[in-house]
């Protein structure tokens, strides 16, 4: 079953990864997403067929996520899902036009097997049990976290940087809903009312949050840096849920904590080596589709 599950998770990481090129040509042709209109902005993005799109493959590959996350540890999951980050470039440039340079490759790749490397030695523990109390304090307190970057993106001081912000926002919150959903796959199977649970309520916040803090990043950022800080964001958040909710565990030795501190720097070297100038308006950034 293990394996079915990490062929899932593969599936959902080239689904996703398309579908958030898809996402980023609809949110730049869209009016300006307002967090506090969160509504308004929903129906303006669905307006844009290519968001429309996006939103349809995306949804496939959460199907295949949630599968997945019923089959194999979570962490194991996020790791597949994170490598598939490396393949990224290949429909950037042959299918939307977008251009990726050198520097974009190499942040990429170390990005990816930085966060797969973290994934995959994090350990896996039982992942059939949970308790209630560590699960909510993690869910209640990386949305807290998320409401805090949501707020910063939007200082007038910070408002060079905030398309970072919010990728990052919304990368937390989906780790957010990714957290919860594994709590649903253990619980709901054997006892199907558990479906009515803070976790069901959970998921959907933190799905909501990402879904309009990503569309907002898209419009405001390059792509592949945006994606690329959505993406680590994340899996760095659903990878701290599985040690801290469902007890994988950390490692095992000195080895263990060096190879994870190189992995990590590895994945702030990534997003050092992505552009962090905004990006240019509509008119001169809309993408014409490839030959």
């Amino acid at each position: 079953m293990s394996e079915i599950g990490l062929i899932l998770a593969l599936g959902c990481a080239a689904f996703s990864g398309v579908a958030l090129l898809c996402k980023h040509r609809g949110a730049v042709a869209a009016p300006d997403v307002a967090m506090r209109s969160p509504l308004r902005s929903a129906a303006v993005l669905f307006r844009s067929r290519w968001w429309v799109i996006g939103f349809l493959l995306a949804a496939f590959g959460w199907i295949l996520h949630v599968v997945a996350l019923s089959m194999a540890p979570l962490s194991l999951v996020q790791a597949v899902i994170a490598g598939g980050l490396a393949i990224l470039a290949v429909p950037a440039r042959r299918w939307f036009g977008i251009s990726v340079g050198a520097r974009d490759l190499v942040g990429l790749g170390l990005c990816a097997a930085g966060l797969s490397f973290l994934a995959l030695t994090a350990g896996h523990g039982n992942g059939d049990t949970f308790a209630n109390s560590s699960m909510l304090a993690f869910e209640g307190g990386t949305l807290a976290l998320v409401g805090v970057l949501l707020l910063a993106s939007s200082h007038r001081r910070l408002v060079g940087q905030g398309w970072i912000l919010l990728a990052v926002a919304a990368g937390t919150s989906i780790g957010v809903s990714d957290v919860a959903l594994k709590a649903l796959a253990v619980t709901v199977p054997s006892s199907p009312l558990s479906v009515i649970s803070p976790w069901t309520a959970m998921a959907i916040i933190g799905g909501i949050g990402g879904f309009l803090a990503l569309a907002r990043g898209l419009q405001l950022g390059e792509p592949v840096a945006v994606i690329v800080a959505f993406s680590a964001s994340a899996t760095l958040a659903a990878i701290t849920g599985g040690v801290l909710v469902f007890g994988d565990p950390l490692g095992s030795d000195a080895l263990d904590v060096v190879a994870r501190c190189l992995a990590f720097v590895a994945v702030i070297a990534a997003a050092a080596l992505l552009p962090l100038a905004p990006q240019r308006s509509r008119e001169t950034q809309a993408v014409q589709p490839a030959a």
